[in-house]
C-alpha cells in the first residue's frame, strides 16, 4: 500500500514557504506518494489547486492529489480548464477527489445552490470529461484548452458513502476515496463502489484510497487536537470525538496504516494536523 501525505494548508496560520518547503521535502525523500488537499471556502485555508499548482512547481515525482474537492461550488468550465492546466504543468501526476460537499455556508458564500447539487455533480463530471477530451462546454462555444497530459483528462476519483455518490463510479470514476473516517467505514464504502463498478461491467478494479489524520512528535496530541477542534467545531461534539481519536503516536500511526491495509486500501493519504515540517520528516521515518 502506498502512502501520501497531506500539505498543511488547511491549517490556520501556515505560511506560503512552509508548504513549499513540505513539498520539496516530501518529494526529495522518496518514500511518500503523493500530496494532497483538502478543500472548503468559508475557512482561512489555502485554495486547493492553487496549492497543488505551488507544489507541482517544485516536485518532479509525487502525485497530486485533491481528497477532495468540492466540485459543485465551481464553475465548471474554469474548473476543467484550472485542472487540466494544473495537469499539464505536473507532466500529469494530478488526480483529482471529487465530491458534493456538505458544508451549507461553502455554497452560501460561492451563490451556489445546496439542494440539487447532486444532480449538478452528475452534469459536471459529463461536461469536465467532454471538454478535457477536447470537445465544447456548451452548444455554440469552442474547445477549453489546454490539453491535459493524461488523455482524457486528470485521474478522477469519487468520495461519498451513499449508493447514489458511489453510483458514479459506474460511468466517471478511476476509484474511490474515502473521507477520512475509520477504515472500517472506508471498507463499507469501497465494498458499494466495487459492487457499482462490477456491475458496469468495467474490467479490473477500482482504485482504493483512504485518508485519515495523523500527528508525531512532542505534545502531538494535544497540539493537533487544537487544529481539529476548530476545523470541525460545526460538528459540535462530534468534533472533539475527532480530536481525541488522533493518531498521535508512531504506534497509534502504524496502527491506522496496517488497518487500511488489512481493509485493502491502495494507497493511504495521512492529513497533518501541526503545520511543521518535520511532520513530513516523521512519517517518512516511520514508513521507510
Amino acid at each position: 500500500m502506498r502512502i501520501g501525505i497531506g500539505l498543511p494548508g488547511t491549517i490556520p496560520g501556515t505560511k506560503g514557504e512552509t508548504i513549499i518547503a513540505w513539498a520539496r521535502r516530501a518529494d526529495e525523500g522518496g518514500v511518500l506518494s503523493s500530496l494532497s488537499t483538502l478543500d472548503r471556502i468559508v475557512y482561512p485555508n489555502y485554495e486547493a489547486l492553487t496549492t497543488l499548482a505551488a507544489a507541482a512547481a517544485v516536485t518532479t515525482r509525487v502525485r497530486l492529489m485533491t481528497t477532495i474537492l468540492i466540485a459543485t461550488v465551481r464553475n465548471t468550465a474554469i474548473l476543467a480548464k484550472e485542472t487540466a492546466s494544473l495537469d499539464a504543468l505536473s507532466g500529469g501526476r494530478l488526480t483529482l477527489g471529487l465530491g458534493v460537499g456538505g458544508r451549507v455556508d461553502d455554497f452560501r458564500a460561492t451563490e451556489t445552490t445546496f439542494d440539487d447539487r447532486g444532480r449538478r455533480f452528475d452534469r459536471q463530471l459529463e461536461t469536465l470529461h467532454r471538454i478535457w477530451s477536447g470537445g465544447p462546454a456548451a452548444e455554440g462555444a469552442g474547445p477549453i484548452g489546454p490539453a491535459p497530459v493524461q488523455p482524457g483528462g486528470p485521474q478522477v476519483l469519487i468520495g461519498g458513502y451513499t449508493p447514489k455518490a458511489l453510483a458514479r463510479l459506474a460511468r466517471w470514476g478511476a476509484g474511490y476515496v474515502g473521507g477520512g473516517g475509520s477504515p472500517e467505514r472506508s471498507k463499507q464504502g469501497y465494498e458499494m463502489a466495487e459492487r457499482v463498478w462490477k456491475e458496469a461491467g468495467r474490467p479490473g478494479k477500482p482504485l482504493f484510497v483512504g485518508a485519515g489524520y495523523f500527528a508525531l512528535g512532542e505534545n502531538a496530541h494535544e497540539r493537533g487536537g487544537v487544529y481539529l477542534r476548530d476545523y470541525y467545531s460545526f460538528l459540535g461534539p462530534m468534533g472533539e470525538m475527532i480530536a481525541q481519536s488522533l493518531p498521535a503516536t508512531p504506534e497509534a500511526v502504524k496502527g491506522m496504516i496496517q488497518a487500511f491495509v488489512d481493509a485493502g486500501a491502495d494507497e493511504l493519504v495521512l492529513w497533518p494536523t501541526i503545520a511543521e515540517v518535520d511532520q513530513v520528516d516523521r512519517l517518512t521515518d516511520l514508513v521507510r
